[in-house]
């Protein structure tokens, strides 16, 4: 593996700025050195934290994201930004969820991709938010996403 495919990353390394916002996040990709073989990448952000945009309280969601690479695998510093910059940024819970979706989707080109959004329960209704690219790739495992139902008392 050619440490070239590292040579135009900027946030790796080195200090930096949360953005202030998903618009202003720069997400970062390198080329994927095992291009040739289907399997199964996993984030998971169990602290997600995004404004409700009509009152301004914090809400939050456990993420986990799921993709099959093609090209291109994305930064990992860069995507903990891009999560990151949601924590002052006011949308509902379907919305935050899917945009981080399909700008991974668009950014990343890759053979698959899902997310869960496990939000938290506010005024007693917790949410939860699927959105996937498409049919999953023949041969490829992917596991549960682990994230047991809300049972609130138990």
């Amino acid at each position: 593996m050619s440490e070239d495919i590292y040579q135009n990353l900027k946030q790796l390394g080195g200090a930096t700025v949360m953005p202030s916002s998903p618009e202003d996040a720069e997400l970062e990709r390198v080329e994927n050195p095992q291009a040739d073989v289907a399997y199964n990448v996993r984030f998971t952000a169990p602290e997600f934290t995004s404004l409700c945009p009509m009152t301004g309280q914090p809400d939050f969601a456990h993420l986990v994201i799921d993709y099959v690479p093609g090209k291109w695998l994305v930064e990992s510093k860069s995507l903990k930004l891009f999560l990151g910059s949601f924590r002052n940024h006011g949308a509902f819970h379907e919305d935050c969820t899917v945009s981080i979706a399909r700008r991974l989707a668009d950014f990343l080109e890759p053979q698959w991709l899902r997310i869960g959004g496990y939000w938290y329960p506010r005024g007693g209704i917790p949410i939860d938010v699927f959105w996937q690219t498409g049919p999953l790739p023949d041969g490829v495992w992917i596991p549960d996403q682990g994230v047991p139902p809300y049972r609130g008392r138990g």
